[in-house]
């Protein structure tokens, strides 16, 4: 299956929670998005490795992804190293996705930014043919996106560019708290957790309307490039 974006996660809910409106959109306008988590957040301070894996089965239903794998790679001691650039070289010549979403450039949790470094090599290391991959008992022809975009997760990261997400809110919030075990609940008895809190529920909202703001949209969510964007002419911008 050939799909035109392909969103990349250090764990289940990095992808909701840094683009998950912009997947429900693009996917509103006839394109094939897929998720691929890296490890199953079995580090995380509440739930389980378990859970997590209904959670993520259950949000990428509402988003309405075409496909959503794990790579079980260990959550907090992954690196980017030959043997797990392989592993996603071989998604992204499974899927050739045009577009390729990725984890935020620098963050506080520390999977983040090597997830995001490990998907980018990655994306350049699957176009040299040089480099043979197998899936399944066959090989797999060399394949590079056209770009690598990064979202935006706990840091207040300066955005490149940010997308008019202002009709699909409500399916990212869904899709976000489907991860009940990850969230604020006032009657949990779990230890709390820096993303278990009122204010970082809420944040989820009214960061999506500050950047909205910004652009004159209600809400907005952004992202940083890796090289120049081009425009076809000076009229095509918000």
């Amino acid at each position: 299956m050939k799909l035109d974006i392909l969103a990349f996660g250090a764990h289940p809910d990095d992808v909701e929670l840094g683009c998950g409106a912009t997947i429900a959109k693009e996917i509103s306008l006839g394109k094939k998005v897929g998720i691929v988590d890296l490890t199953r957040g079995e580090l995380g301070t509440r739930g389980s490795a378990e859970i997590r894996d209904n959670e993520a089965a259950a949000a990428a239903e509402i988003l309405g992804v075409q496909i959503r794998e794990n790579l079980r790679f260990r959550d907090g001691f992954f690196v980017n190293d030959e043997a797990h650039q392989l592993e996603i070289i071989k998604m992204l010549r499974k899927y050739k996705p045009n577009v390729v979403l990725c984890n935020a450039i620098e963050d506080r949790h520390i999977d983040h930014e090597k997830g995001s470094k490990l998907v980018s090599d990655a994306c350049f290391l699957s176009g040299l043919r040089r480099i043979e991959t197998e899936l399944n008992g066959e090989a797999q022809e060399a394949w590079r996106p056209k770009v690598v975009y990064h979202y935006i997760q706990w840091q207040n990261i300066e955005p490149d560019f940010v997308v008019d997400v202002s009709d699909f809110m409500e399916i990212k919030e869904k899709a976000v708290m489907a991860y009940s075990s990850q969230f604020y609940d006032p009657n949990s008895k779990e230890p709390i957790s820096p993303i278990a809190t009122k204010n970082f529920t809420d944040s989820i909202n009214y960061r999506a309307r500050d950047l909205g703001r910004l652009v004159f949209v209600d809400y907005a969510e952004g992202f940083t490039t890796e090289r120049y964007l081009a425009v076809n002419s000076l009229d095509n911008l918000l």
